[in-house]
């Protein structure tokens, strides 16, 4: 009979291998317990270092350009503004404003390269896909909190 049971044995596993088959993906949800090197904890049942981990650029620092249009806000305090130096004409420039109201704004405009700060940190919730039969997970995006 070791025969027969090996059969079932080998008929089961070959069942459970065939539905895990069927499904392209499976989804996990985790929590970060280390950012640097980077560690998350998958439903409190194995953690997944750097090796194991595919970021994606939601949960990266990335840089982007932007094209951007406006004015700074204004600066209402009074202030001191102090000018020495050479005046190009041989002459010195030694000018001291006083206290004066200078507020003033700044018009920025044009293609600009910006930092999206947007890295994992402790206690971020993500959600993860593992890789159909691999050891390798995808964290797709932090959990909205």
């Amino acid at each position: 009979m070791p025969d027969a049971n090996e059969l079932v044995d080998t008929l089961k596993r070959a069942a459970v291998e065939a539905v895990e088959a069927g499904k392209p993906v499976n989804v996990y949800f985790g929590e970060v317990v280390s950012a640097s090197p980077l560690k998350i904890n998958v439903e409190q049942k194995m953690i997944l270092g750097e090796k194991q981990l595919i970021l994606s650029r939601n949960v990266t620092d990335f840089s982007t350009m932007v094209t951007v249009d406006w004015t700074s806000e204004s600066s209402l305090s009074t202030h001191n503004h102090t000018v020495k130096g050479d005046n190009g004409s041989g002459g010195n420039i030694d000018l001291n404003t006083g206290s004066k109201n200078l507020a003033h704004t700044h018009k920025i405009t044009g293609k600009k390269k910006i930092i999206i700060h947007n890295g994992l940190a402790v206690g971020d919730e993500v959600i993860l896909i593992r890789q159909q039969e691999g050891q390798r997970f995808i964290v797709v995006d932090r959990i909205g909190k």
